[in-house]
């Protein structure tokens, strides 16, 4: 066992993988290339007096947004920039004044109730990543100390950059750090970087192979260097540098960069370099948050809070002219007509000889009075409610992916009820709809088609038509006879190919060639099992793995890499024999979205130099000899039949070279490589571009990517609940339309619009090269496509309405050339226009740029919420650019999931994420803010009312601390379970009627109407409450000695029927009623006799009007019950009569649902989940 160990530890450390590099969304506006490239770094000597003047940040991170000193002004300042908190800031602050009409803690206590339950939570949230900070910092590592040759232990925080550190296995890495050599002799290591980009499979690095000799502290003490590199940015994905030893220049890349936080995995130890440090390592220029979404109703919410605001501005002023007038008027004959007012003696409140200034008092002293119609806990409310919202999204059985064991994770709360009002959704396709996991099924070799069977694509296709499917022949799977199962990814169906029997086909030597540039061209690393023998390989997609396998499969298996060679196990053509062949490897030209190809130059035994090719065909063709295009017309026709039966395409080409040829070429791209510049990459791109040409066309493969389960469905429930769907990918038009039909994007009866750029003009145009002829061409041609296409929705819209049961639906496909153009200024809002009338749009060869670039388009121009879905870095942009960005954490890594809003684990989640939380979210959010300002009017107003009812004296119908009750104790609790809890029909219902979506879409729920509605039914139910109690206590003798009702009974008794009313009234508009909800509403109720009951038994000092009222006065009188009893039911009544009329005139689509399950033909009697 022990040997056997030792052989598969000396056989990966010949491993060697090409820089894995993935490119961000945009690489045109690299951040590297903004950030410049001025960084200098002294190796194995921090102490040098250069490095010190050059004072780079120590190795100390702090993630708290607060310190000890800062917190509370910080979190006050943070607290205050809401208007509502400041404007309640600056009434309690005034209310400590003589104008105040009530105790200011009254007002001071709500507000501090609020404020700090908020900062409460801010400190918890901080302290935690105090904790971890001060985790990280202490943590410990090994340093070396050149002066004693030795290395000591030392605290993370007291790395600098250039210090040399040891790491050992499983340990994180405290800096990013330049790595120098490992245990293994070829200086590699593998890491796990799960704390970075959420990616669990692990990376192989690679030392430069002049320091992989640094193996002990004797060499380590010789080692002086100087690395030249990018300035410290955020991008994980790339590093530029220069290593600078014993008089040569080395270039540095991403393979060399070990980054913080990351783990060292199957490698006893490293040594490295510090390069970056601290705040400046790439994991914290990360850490610094997206800008924050907001959502719609967040944003309207913000402008029916001004209009409370101007409306109590409206009131006070109101009430302050009447008071100025009444003061005014207070002198007749000479006599004071209020004489119990004494104002000659008091205040110049009362003074009517200063009448002006006596209204400017009241109107400040009215600003404080009717404060209480703003909703001061509604903002903590609404984050309970998204915080537990979110909960509840995150524990979905429905929504858990049992094959990658992720559940759904909703990573912001702010947008839960953006999911129940989006209008368009932006798809991508590869792993997004599509599995992701590529097989081989098809190719063409020398103009022959190998493969059969048919395709997903092709079956939706031959159903579409209603053409039958004879059994076995869906699926490429393949029937040969072998001893050893198929390996996955590999599943083609040929005979002529299988069992080496492609050794006797017409271009054998053709398929040799074809297969073992699939073999070598790639940067796979095999993996070869200890037990077994297996060979697996870890490749940089699934498209290169299936690609790897497939040679294998069909004789040509990759089983060992070392840093200058590849070795092969393949089948010679001639002899049929299984022979082991080594190539020398030179270099890697690798992929890029840019070049859509990667190509590798490698010498045969024969010495022969091979440039190896594979890419994609509208790159590929343009690149091929004269004497190489032999098969090009078979393969272009075999490429266009396999991209519409969905299928991928890769083409596949080499050609020789000569020594002097290559010599030259090499100098040029040497040169390139080791540059330190912004253009490094534009410069090695273009060397590459001068080898890659004169290639000789060997054939191109096809993989198909199934469908995810239940795509079809959940994209066809989607458009039925009214939302559009466009789907931007980079395959071919023809594959984009037949995928589009068999996910159900496109349905049977869509009138298609395809705007294109193939027309002759175009590509004779092209084939002269005249640029600027072209784009003028290619701007006008896409001009009057979307002119036709206007006119054509135009009419089809004028024709629907003639014929009112009939619905034309359109589908766009729009290709990438046409929708660089389409994008221009001048005609992006006739492309939009265009795209906004039809139900479905496929952008076609869309490369990432264009996504996010659309996505913008669509939100900033319609004004409608955006949905962008992705899986892969490429969709990073859009996702960041929509609305609500969804990622769904695939097989392409989890960038696009730590990018986004909220984290799924397969598209069909889309459909219960938007039916159902999504539409819940939003009704419930909706219904809640309206009920906040209903209760908050109907409980002020009645200040007002009283206000008129005492000649605008500006005292305060309630006592003090029921005025600062009332919406912290009285009517919060009812309102935040409604948002938990309430659904206006089942889970089962809500998916199965998608039309209930359109509320949402529509946002009937929160419109002005709706808003204004509510309203005016707290202003309508605070005029009932104080007229109807008021008239009804008055002349009657209310208390046992038979004494009339006094200022503190109405108070009492009118505070009651506010807290009935407002909790029955929540009553009334809950739906599915729970234990909790029952508890928080009658609870509510009970509260307030209880806290009416202890307070009243304080002493008079403190209770003052209170005192005794409810156990004395209120509760053994009769006439108190039937009052509140009387004015409840009066005051729900006008909500009765409107819900009545409503569902029996214009009910809303919630209403015909609820209707029809009362009444049993929904089939569904209950709202369980």
């Amino acid at each position: 066992m022990e040997g056997r160990s030792r052989k598969r530890d000396v056989l990966l450390s010949k491993l060697y993988s090409f820089g894995c590099i993935k490119p961000s969304f945009n690489e045109e506006h690299s951040q590297i290339g903004q950030r410049g490239y001025a960084r200098v770094v002294h190796c194995n000597d921090p102490d040098n007096p250069e490095a010190i003047q050059l004072n780079y940040r120590g190795n100390y991170v702090s993630t708290t947004k607060y310190t000890a000193v800062n917190f509370i002004p910080k979190s006050l300042f943070e607290q205050f920039r809401r208007v509502a908190n400041l404007y309640f800031l600056i009434v309690a602050c005034v209310s400590f004044s003589p104008l105040a009409p009530y105790a200011a803690v009254s007002i001071a206590f709500p507000l501090a109730v609020v404020v700090g339950a908020t900062m409460a939570k801010e400190a918890v949230e901080d302290w935690r990543r105090k904790k971890q900070d001060i985790e990280a910092n202490n943590r410990q590592v090994e340093l070396f100390d050149g002066s004693n040759q030795i290395f000591v232990e030392s605290k993370w925080k007291e790395l600098r950059v250039g210090d040399v550190v040891k790491v050992y296995k499983d340990e994180h890495f405290p800096a990013d750090l330049l790595f120098l050599s490992s245990n293994y002799e070829d200086g590699i290591c593998y890491v796990e970087t799960s704390n970075l980009d959420g990616e669990t499979n692990l990376k192989l690095k690679h030392a430069l192979e002049v320091t992989s000799c640094l193996q002990d502290e004797s060499s380590l003490c010789q080692f002086k260097a100087l690395t030249k590199c990018e300035d410290p940015n955020e991008n994980l994905y790339s590093f530029v540098g220069t290593l600078y030893y014993n008089g040569k220049q080395y270039p540095l890349s991403l393979q060399q960069l070990l980054l913080r936080d990351s783990k060292l995995r199957n490698t006893d130890h490293i040594y490295g370099v510090v390069v970056f440090t601290g705040h400046d390592t790439k994991v914290m220029q990360n850490a610094i948050n997206p800008p924050s979404k907001r959502s719609g109703i967040e944003k309207r919410l913000d402008k029916v809070i001004y209009i409370l605001f101007s409306f109590v501005i409206v009131i006070s002023f109101t009430g302050s002219v009447f008071f100025g007038i009444t003061t005014k008027k207070d002198i007749y004959d000479g006599k004071l007509r209020r004489w119990y007012l004494r104002p000659d003696k008091v205040t110049v409140l009362f003074d009517p000889k200063r009448a002006a200034l006596a209204a400017f008092l009241h109107l400040l002293t009215d600003l404080m009075l009717y404060g209480y119609l703003v909703p001061i806990s509604l903002y903590i409310s609404i984050e309970i409610v998204k915080v537990l919202q979110c909960i509840f999204i995150n524990q979905d059985q429905h929504m858990y992916c049992e094959e990658t064991d992720r559940p759904a994770h909703a990573r912001t709360s702010n947008l839960n009820e953006e999911l129940g009002q989006v209008h368009t959704i932006l798809s991508d396709k590869t792993g997004t709809l599509t599995c992701n996991s590529m097989e081989f099924v098809k190719c063409s070799i020398a103009g022959i088609s190998y493969g059969q069977g048919m395709t997903e694509v092709e079956a939706a296709l031959a159903k579409r038509q209603g053409k039958l499917i004879p059994p076995g022949v869906l699926g490429a799977g393949s029937d040969h006879n072998t001893s050893d199962k198929p390996a996955k990814a590999f599943n083609i169906n040929d005979e002529r190919l299988m069992n080496g029997r492609w050794v006797k086909e017409p271009h054998s030597h053709m398929i040799q060639k074809f297969f073992r540039v699939l073999a070598i061209c790639h940067t796979a690393i095999p993996d070869v099992h200890e037990e077994t023998g297996q060979i697996s390989y870890e490749a940089e997609s699934p498209d290169e793995a299936a690609l790897v396998i497939s040679a294998k499969e069909l004789g040509f298996e990759f089983f060992r890499r070392t840093q200058t060679s590849i070795f092969l196990h393949e089948l010679d053509h001639e002899t049929g024999q299984m022979i082991d062949r080594v190539y020398e490897l030179l270099h890697v030209l690798e992929f890029s979205s840019s070049r859509k190809r990667m190509s590798v130059i490698v010498r045969n035994e024969e010495k022969t130099l091979l440039l190896l090719c594979k890419g994609a065909d509208s790159v590929m063709f343009e690149r091929l000899s004269e004497e190489g295009r032999q098969f090009e017309a078979e393969v272009k026709a075999h490429i266009k039949k396999y991209a519409e039966a969905g299928l991928r395409t890769l083409v596949v080409a080499y050609r020789e070279l000569n020594e002097e040829e290559f010599a030259k070429w090499e100098e040029e791209f040497q040169n390139a490589k080791t540059s330190v510049s912004a253009d490094r990459d534009a410069l090695v791109d273009a060397a590459a571009d001068k080898i890659e040409k004169q290639l000789i066309l060997l054939g191109a493969t096809a993989l198909e990517d199934k469908l995810q389960k239940g795509v079809p469905e959940c994209i066809e429930k989607l458009a039925q609940a009214g939302i559009s769907i466009w789907v931007l990918t980079g395959d071919k038009m023809e594959t984009a339309i037949n995928i589009g039909y068999a996910c159900s994007l496109l349905r049977q009866g869509m009138k298609q619009i395809v705007i294109s750029l193939d027309s002759p003009e175009i590509i004779s145009l092209e084939r002269r090269g005249d640029k600027e002829a072209i784009a003028k061409a290619s701007l006008d041609s896409v001009r009057k496509q979307l002119g036709d296409a206007k006119s054509q929705i135009r009419i089809a819209k004028s024709q629907n309405r003639d014929a009112k049961d009939t619905r034309t639906e359109f589908g766009l496909i729009i290709d990438g050339k046409s929708l660089a153009y389409a994008l221009d200024k001048n005609l992006e809002i006739s492309f939009l226009d265009v795209a906004t009338g039809c139900d479905s749009v496929i952008c076609c060869r869309s490369s990432p740029k264009q996504k996010a670039l659309v996505t913008r388009l669509v939100k900033i121009q319609t004004g409608k919420t955006t949905l962008a879905i992705g899986d892969g870095a490429n969709d990073v942009g859009m996702i960041q650019e929509a609305n609500i960005g969804v990622g769904i954490s695939g097989v392409e890594g989890m960038q696009a999931a730590m990018s986004s809003d909220v984290n799924i684990a397969q598209f069909r989640f889309l459909e219960r994420l938007l039916l159902l939380h999504g539409h819940w979210c939003y009704r419930r959010i909706s219904t809640m803010i309206c009920y906040f300002f209903y209760k908050n009017i109907t409980f002020g107003l009645t200040l007002f009312w009283f206000e008129t009812h005492s000649s605008f004296s500006a005292q305060p119908a309630y006592n003090d601390w029921y005025l600062s009750t009332y919406n912290v104790f009285f009517t919060s609790l009812p309102v935040i379970a409604l948002g938990v809890f309430d659904q206006d029909v089942s889970a089962r219902l809500c998916l199965k009627n998608p039309d209930l979506y359109a509320e949402g879409i529509e946002n009937i729920l929160y419109s002005w109407p709706r808003i204004l509605g509510w309203m005016f039914n707290g202003l309508c139910s605070s005029m009932i409450i104080f007229f109807l109690t008021t008239s009804s206590l008055k002349h009657h003798a209310f208390r046992s000695d038979g004494r009339v009702v006094d200022f503190s009974v109405l108070a009492a008794t009118m505070y009651s029927c506010v807290v009935w009313t407002v909790n029955c009234q929540m009553a009334l508009s809950i739906n599915y009623f729970t234990w909790i909800q029952h508890f928080v509403i009658w609870g509510s109720i009970a509260l307030w006799y209880i806290f009416l009951l202890i307070y009243g038994t304080l002493p008079p000092t403190f209770s003052k009007s209170a005192y005794l009222i409810l156990v004395e006065v209120c509760a053994p009188s009769p006439l108190y019950w039937i009052i509140i009893v009387f004015v409840v039911f009066s005051t729900l009544l006008p909500y009765f009569t409107f819900r009545a009329i409503q569902l029996r005139f214009w009910p809303m689509p919630h209403d015909v649902v609820q209707l029809d399950r009362n009444r049993g033909t929904r089939g569904d009697v209950s709202n369980g989940t």
